[in-house]
């Protein structure tokens, strides 16, 4: 999950390459790296740190305006981060540096046996035995020596390679890490991600799985393992270049979750009719006997895209009356699943390019299960490889921890779950119209929470230095626990589990004392009853509660010490609404301890290895 980027044309390469890196740093920022092809050597730059750190040392300080060249930002998978186990890579003449994003599981074996013909390694990395590998083949014939090299790799891997010899092009190629080639006037890219590049130019080809690309400054040469050459057509990358910036915002996190109404109006669409109580997915890819014939559905995703899962499933289960599980997909494929042509499963990923999901996906296509996909970025691998979608419209989230992404897809499951159940009968139109009603509500109710954050500012000054949460929910908002707990974790380094409110007493409650601040899910639900034992059990025993209520609940203030008022919205749809006070108090309490939000330390955005 590390970013790369290539560049050849007309223009200096470093700082072409430093600003789409720039654009990547959420792959991974642990160093970075550029290499440029200069009067027939190759020069490099590397180092560890983030790159505003080392902008002086990649701009100013490059003693170079060469119009070729390669980069990468490293988030560290083998070997430390540090200087020379950042990328490029380079082979023992400095005659071809690499850049690689993936694994390469074979490495150990492949590293022996050229360190006893003689090679000299310089890091730690699996990844430079790539350009010890492609010197080894090298005769002459660069497109030869790269797809002879890459044919000895086991793993999966996304490269560009320049060598010294061959100033008029680089060669990529990529096996399940995501990689694009990008085509401009007199100049082309290539890049991790079309946040790269989207500045320059948005005609884009995705490389398929299995491919590599010859690329020059005036075309693009496309071939298969096999050195067949391949026809693609470019697509036309529909993002707006403005969504990746911050807009104002301190932070792109911040700005991410103020973009959410408008993400829940652009994931609705023209996806509903009202009038009808009719839901239109046009790209589902499933019949109306497919959907009928499935007995039972199967969530698979990770992070934050499976607490999404998990909500899906309270909404499936109640408005479609089909069981629903949810599996961590890294823990999917070990466990010998049981799936078959009567299952559905859904795959949920903001990249498309999540690599436990992707060979969770696999492994349910090979044992005969339909696949449905819920992802953001089109042409992503995960596209190419499920019988179905359903996109979401986040548009670029470039915050790590994701915020509007989650939103988008809980929405997405409310389409969803309405036109399941419309076409097996569970639904009327006119439940069908009062849920869409309710859906179209949301925005201007989140708008209200947004308008209104100075409170949850407040609470974060309160707590901003606590050592421990805990975050308690019931039913359909179990999961808005977990992701609130999920969201303090990744980016304020406080330690936050999160329990179904109802398990507590089965262990949880021996952690509540006066120093644990315990933030319960309490909004208007038909077992809000429960809750408020629940919440009744943390006040005698002295713990701090924070609760989310529905505005009008003045009962709630006798039993807590902190209340966050939202505005009703119904049960099923209350997920996507409480969310946001937790995603803005973990904000909050990021910034005030002074953290980097975007970027907190040991993620990335894209995790595109196991």
């Amino acid at each position: 999950m590390c970013g790369i980027i290539g560049y050849i044309g007309e223009k200096p390469a470093n700082q072409i390459i430093f600003d789409g890196l720039t654009r990547l740093e959420y792959r991974g920022y642990d160093s970075a790296g550029i290499a440029v092809l200069d009067g027939g050597r190759l020069l490099v730059k590397k180092e560890v740190g983030k790159l505003r750190n080392l902008h002086d040392m990649f701009i100013t300080d490059f003693p170079s305006a060469s119009t070729h060249g390669i980069g990468h930002t490293r988030w560290a998978t083998h070997g430390r981060p540090s200087g020379f186990n950042a990328h490029p890579h380079g082979d023992c003449k400095t005659s071809l540096m690499v850049a690689h994003n993936g694994i390469i599981e074979n490495y150990i074996k492949l590293k022996t046996r050229l360190t006893l013909a003689g090679h000299v390694f310089l890091s730690e990395t699996d990844s430079e035995v790539l350009a010890h590998l492609i010197e080894s083949h090298y005769s002459g014939n660069l497109e030869v020596a790269v797809r002879t090299a890459l044919q000895e790799v086991e793993g999966a891997y996304a490269i560009v390679v320049i060598h010294r010899d061959h100033p008029d092009c680089l060669i990529c190629a990529r096996k399940e890490s995501p990689l694009i080639v990008a085509v401009g006037q007199g100049e082309n890219f290539i890049a991790s991600d079309v946040t790269a590049i989207m500045h320059y130019t948005r005609t884009v080809h995705y490389l398929d799985n299995l491919c590599m690309a010859i690329v020059k400054r005036d075309g693009v040469d496309f071939f298969d393992v096999d050195g067949h050459s391949m026809d693609k057509k470019p697509v036309q990358v529909d993002w707006n270049p403005v969504a990746a910036e911050k807009g104002g915002f301190s932070h792109f996190m911040l700005k991410e979750i103020h973009e959410q109404p408008q993400v829940i109006r652009d994931t609705i669409g023209g996806r509903t009719s009202e009038e009808e109580g009719k839901i239109y997915l046009t790209e589902l890819g499933l019949s109306g006997p497919d959907i009928f014939k499935f007995q039972r559905i199967v969530m698979v995703a990770c992070g934050t895209a499976y607490y999404a899962g998990c909500v899906g499933k309270y909404m499936i289960e109640k408005l479609v009356r089909i069981p629903v599980e949810c599996d961590l997909a890294s823990e999917f494929r070990y466990r010998e699943p049981i799936v078959d042509a009567n299952t559905l499963v859904v795959a949920v990923s903001q990249s498309g390019e999540t690599a436990d999901t992707l060979a969770a996906v696999r492994e349910a296509r090979a044992r005969g299960a339909k696949v449905l996909g819920i992802v953001n970025a089109k042409e992503s691998s995960l596209t190419r490889e499920v019988d179905g979608l359903v996109y979401i419209h986040a548009g670029p989230e470039i915050g790590v921890a994701s915020t509007k992404a989650y939103i988008a897809m809980l929405t997405a499951f409310t389409l969803l779950a309405l036109l399941l159940g419309k076409i097996r009968g569970t639904l009327t139109p006119a439940a069908v119209r009062r849920e869409i009603s309710e859906l179209k509500r949301l925005p201007q109710e989140i708008e209200k929470v947004l308008a209104n954050s100075a409170p949850i500012r407040v609470l974060a000054e309160r707590f901003e230095n606590a050592h421990n949460f805990l975050y308690l929910g019931r039913g359909i908002n179990f999961p808005t626990a977990l992701e609130g707990a999920l969201k303090l974790k990744e980016i304020s380094y406080i330690h936050a589990e999160a329990y179904a409110a109802g398990e507590m007493k089965h262990g949880p409650i021996a952690l509540i004392d006066k120093e644990l601040p315990v933030f319960v899910i309490a909004t208007a639900s038909a077992i809000y009853d429960k809750i408020i034992s629940n919440v009744k059990e943390v006040q005698a025993r002295s713990g701090i509660v924070i609760a989310l209520a529905t505005e009008g609940d003045e009962e709630i203030g006798k039993y807590v010490e902190h209340v966050i008022y939202l505005p009703r919205v119904s049960e099923l749809l209350s997920p996507i609404l409480n969310v946001i006070p937790l995603q803005l108090f973990a904000y909050f309490v990021a910034d005030l301890r002074g953290l980097d939000v975007d970027q907190p330390r040991n993620l990335a955005k894209s995790v595109t290895v196991e």
